[in-house]
Parts: structure tokens; sequence; C-alpha cells
């Protein structure tokens, strides 16, 4: 903490040490600070920066480039529906909550440029807790070059995050779920199911989830697509794209549906989940993960055929899939090794069915 301290400027250094001690009992004003502080740890400098006016007045000023149109997307992050106190680490509530809306982004061949945050919390975790989840937070933040804009507080007994993020995408080419053709090739980066097995082992251990897990890693520290998206988009490989993050038998319909088409996945070609032996054992069937599992924020998108030979096995590590094939018929069916089809019915998330 005193090397990462050191960077920073005296002012902002005495303001966040200040915040940052043990206090018996806080309020708004204090709260507001500490994140105002943390912020300035985060913030995005340089040319084309888009926020003229961030936090600390009555509201943001954010500047659109030139040439560019402006991405507005929000993400719920609740107790008791996306997390548990009990189970999930601070930091990994304040990494997650910004890289769901930051996937949205990606997912549209966007950059995201700024965020506001709405966060209601109890008295009980303004302090330690307050503290790690805005490291989490902090780190998403310079990772994928956001810089918190603004946002609101307030006391509640359960946690409650809502995170607003604004991008940016130059006009005319985002890509929507509405593109895909019939005769499109479906593809899906990464491994599918491994948020969903994380998220069964988190449930099943005793106490809180250990960070350094690696079949836990993609349910707490989830990674948005974006470089993947943006170069697809510079290439104009893609003609429909959305990230998955209900699951592949929920998400797939959806983009279907707006591009008023069908689909046809090979069984044999989603890429599983590695499951080890003794979590088999358990009963987690890799293929129900990957078709039913939420919380990849892997992207699912559509190419047509004379530019697939262009998509290559694996982008900066990431395995690329051919999956299946856009139909004309509006319905999704997944194919059996022996030809047999039946069809993809939707048993993804649902915030109105399920809950953690």
């Amino acid at each position: 903490m005193e090397a990462s301290l050191a960077i920073l400027s005296p002012a902002t250094r005495l303001e966040l040490a200040k915040y940052l001690m043990p206090m018996k009992r806080q309020n708004e004003d204090s709260i507001l600070h500490r994140i105002a502080a943390t912020s300035r740890m985060s913030r995005v400098e340089g040319p084309g920066q888009s926020l003229v006016v961030g936090i600390g007045d009555d509201a943001a000023l954010f500047r659109p480039k030139p040439g560019y149109q402006t991405i507005l997307t929000c993400d719920w992050f609740l107790e008791g529906t996306h997390f548990l106190r009990d189970k999930h680490p601070p930091d990994a509530i304040g990494w997650k909550c910004l890289v769901r809306a930051v996937s949205d982004v990606a997912a549209m061949g966007g950059t995201p440029r700024c965020f506001l945050l709405s966060l209601a919390l109890p008295q009980t975790h303004t302090g330690r807790w307050l503290d790690l989840f805005l490291g989490g937070l902090r780190r998403a933040s310079r990772k994928f070059r956001c810089g918190l804009a603004g946002g609101d507080t307030t006391r509640r007994d359960d946690i409650l995050i809502s995170v607003t993020v604004v991008g940016e995408v130059p006009a005319g080419r985002a890509i929507l779920r509405s593109g895909a053709r019939s005769g499109d090739i479906l593809y899906v980066s990464g491994r599918l199911g491994e948020a969903e097995l994380g998220l069964r082992l988190v449930q099943e251990i005793k106490g809180a989830a250990r960070k350094g897990n690696p079949l836990t890693r993609k349910h707490l520290y989830p990674e948005p697509r974006l470089a993947l998206a943006q170069w697809l988009v510079k290439n104009g490989l893609v003609t429909a794209m959305m990230d998955l993050s209900d699951g592949l038998s929920s998400d797939l319909p959806r983009l279907c549906a707006a591009s008023s088409v069908g689909a046809t996945l090979e069984k044999t070609k989603i890429p599983l989940v590695r499951v080890p032996q003794l979590v088999l054992k358990q009963g987690h069937d890799p293929l129900q993960l990957a078709l039913h599992g939420g919380d990849d924020y892997e992207l699912l998108f559509t190419v047509p055929p004379p530019k697939a030979e262009r998509i290559p096995k694996s982008f900066q590590g990431v395995p690329l899939t051919a999956i299946g094939r856009i139909m004309r018929t509006p319905e999704a069916f997944l194919l059996e090794q022996n030809s047999r089809a039946t069809q993809l019915l939707p048993r993804g998330w649902d915030p109105f069915r399920e809950k953690l």
C-alpha cells in the first residue's frame, strides 16, 4: 500500500490516508470523500479524455469525441441475487460490478469511457469492507480505462450496487444483435460454463471463497472481451454480436429474435469447461454448465462464411470456436452427434426465477 501511495500527489495521498483511517462511525460525506479519493487514484488521463467534470459536482460533464456515437448501459449487482456478502470477497464484488457493464460496451464493439456508481450499504460495511470493495473497483477502472464520474450513496440493510457505463463507438460501426443472416457461422469466445462451475463451488464451500482457486476465478473475476470485440469490428468480420451473461441457451434465442433468424448448435463443438474428475463426481455436467450457466461474459458473434477463414483459432490466448450456423427458420436447435436435432430451450439465468 505504501508503494502505491508514493505515486500520488501529496494532496491526494493525505486525503486518501485520512479516509482510510479507522473511524467509529461514517456519514455520507465521509463515504463520498473516500470514494472520490479512490477515484483519483484510477483517473484516466491523456489525449481524448472524454470526462470534462467528474465526481464532486452536481453532475458530470461528458464530451463525446467527434465522429463517435455514445453507448449507455447499466447493471444492477445485488446482495442475495448476484452475490453473497459472507461468500464473495469484497474486492471481487467491486471488480465484477464494473466488468458486467463494461462487457455490454464490448459486445457492441465500443470503448468504455467513464461510469457512475450508485451504492447502498449498511453502516457495518462502511469500513474495511468498503475499502476492499473500492480496491477491486479501482483495479477494474484502471485496467479498462474507465474512470469514475459520479453517482450516489445511501444506507440500507442489504448491499445494492448499480453501475452505469458510458462508452463510445465510431459512428455507424456499432455491432448489434440484429445483423445476423441465414448462413452466417456462429462463434463463441472462451470456454463456456466456467463461471457457473465457480459459482456452484463457492456455494458449496464453507466460509468465504478463496481468491487463489483457479476453478472459481472466472466467477469472481471475469474479463470482458474488449480487445477481441474491437479487433473483430476493426476488421469488419462480424454481422451480429452480444455478450453471454445469462447462458448460451437463453442468450442465443435473443440474438436470433433480434435478427429474425434461427440457429443450429453442434453439441460436439461447444467449448466446455474442463472439470476435474472429483468435481464431475459431484454431478456437475460440463455440457449443462455450458448451455445454461451464466456470468461467462464471453462473446457470441456471427461471421459470413467468406470471412470465416480470417477468424483465428485463438485471440490473445482466448479460444475462438465455431459452434453452429444461423438458419432461416426462427428457432434454435441443438444438433446431436447422430444428426438428431432437439429444440434448445432457454434455461439460463433468470432473476425472476432464481436467487443465489
